[in-house]
C-alpha cells in the first residue's frame, strides 16, 4: 500500500485539514481538522500492527512532522518527497537572490550623482546608461525568466535572461544551481546520489548563503529524493485531490461544519459507489 500526506486550506485565517490518499486507488481514505503530529497520529493508532506494515511508500511535501510521525509507526515504509516541492525550495532561494541584487542595484543608482540635463528636450538614444543603470534595467522585471524553466519561455524572455545572467555574476550562479538541482530529477535512479553530492558541493562553495542553508536541508531529505526517483512517486494526485476539495468548498460556498466537509471529501473523493434510488446500477 502507496499513500500521500498533505495538508490543505478550507477556509481564511488558516484552517487546515489534513488529508490521506491511496496512491494505489488514487481515493482519500482519510479526512481530519488541523494539521501536525497530533493530528496525523489518530490515523495510524486506529490501524493494526500488521495493516502498518503494509505501507511500504509515504508521499509528502517535506514537513518534519509528516516524517517524524511515519517513521514512528511505519518501520518499513520509505519516504518519498515530492520534487515540486524540493524544485520550490530552490525556486525560493534564488528570488531571495533576485531581490538582493534588486536592492543593491538600486541602492548604487541612488548614490550616483545626478546628471544636469541642458535646455530642451534630448534627442533620441543620445543618453549613454551608466553601469549602475544598467545592472538596474537588468535585473528588473526579471521574475519571471529566472523563475520558470527556460523551455518555457519565449524568445524576448529567454534574450532577456541571457543578458540578466551575463552582467550579474550572482544571479547566473544562483540560476544554474536552481536548474542543476531541477534536472537531478530526471537522472536515472543510480546517478541521483552522486548527482546530489555534486550539488551540495557546488552549493557550498557558491559563496550564496541561503544556498549553503538548502544543502543542508538537500543534505537531511537525501534518502527521500533518492526513494522519489526510485519509485517515481510524486504529490501529484493528492494536490489534484486538494483541488477538488477546494472546488468543492466553493460549490457549497463555504462550510460551517468541519464534519460535513469530511463528509463531502469522502463521498466525493473516497471511492464510494452510492446507489440511488430509481438507478440502474452498473453490473
Amino acid at each position: 500500500m502507496n499513500i500521500g500526506i498533505d495538508e490543505t486550506s478550507y477556509k481564511k485565517g488558516h484552517k487546515y485539514i489534513t488529508v490521506i490518499v491511496n496512491h494505489d486507488t488514487n481515493t482519500v481514505v482519510w479526512a481530519a481538522k488541523g494539521h501536525g503530529k497530533s493530528v496525523l497520529e489518530p490515523f495510524f493508532k486506529q490501524l493494526s500492527s500488521e495493516r502498518r506494515a503494509k505501507i511500504r511508500l509515504v508521499s509528502g511535501d517535506g514537513a518534519r512532522w509528516i516524517k517524524d510521525t511515519v517513521v514512528e509507526y511505519c518501520p518499513n515504509a520509505e519516504f518519498c518527497i515530492d520534487p515540486f516541492h524540493v524544485v520550490s525550495w530552490c525556486t525560493e532561494v534564488l528570488d531571495e537572490v533576485r531581490r538582493e541584487e534588486w536592492n543593491k542595484a538600486r541602492a548604487e543608482l541612488a548614490k550616483e550623482p545626478k546628471k544636469k540635463s541642458g535646455r530642451g528636450r534630448p534627442k533620441g538614444g543620445s543618453k549613454q546608461k551608466s553601469p549602475a543603470e544598467q545592472r538596474v534595467e537588468a535585473v528588473k522585471s526579471s521574475k519571471y525568466p529566472l523563475l520558470m524553466n527556460p523551455e518555457n519561455l519565449n524568445e524576448a524572455y529567454q534574450a532577456k535572461l541571457k543578458q540578466l545572467l551575463l552582467r550579474n555574476r550572482r544571479l547566473a550562479t544562483a540560476y544554474r544551481l536552481k536548474e542543476e538541482l531541477r534536472m537531478i530529477f530526471k537522472l536515472a535512479p543510480d546517478e541521483v546520489s552522486a548527482a546530489l553530492d555534486k550539488w551540495r558541493r557546488r552549493a557550498w562553495s557558491c559563496r550564496i548563503d541561503q544556498y549553503v542553508e538548502l544543502q543542508r536541508k538537500i543534505k537531511r531529505h537525501k534518502d527521500a529524493i533518492i526513494a522519489t526517483i526510485t519509485h517515481g512517486i510524486s504529490n501529484a494526485r493528492i494536490e489534484a485531490t486538494n483541488n477538488k476539495i477546494k472546488l468543492s468548498v466553493r460549490m457549497a460556498y463555504g462550510f460551517r461544519n468541519i464534519d460535513n466537509l469530511i463528509s463531502m471529501i469522502m463521498l466525493r473523493c473516497g471511492g464510494l459507489n452510492i446507489g440511488l434510488p430509481g438507478r440502474c446500477q452498473e453490473i
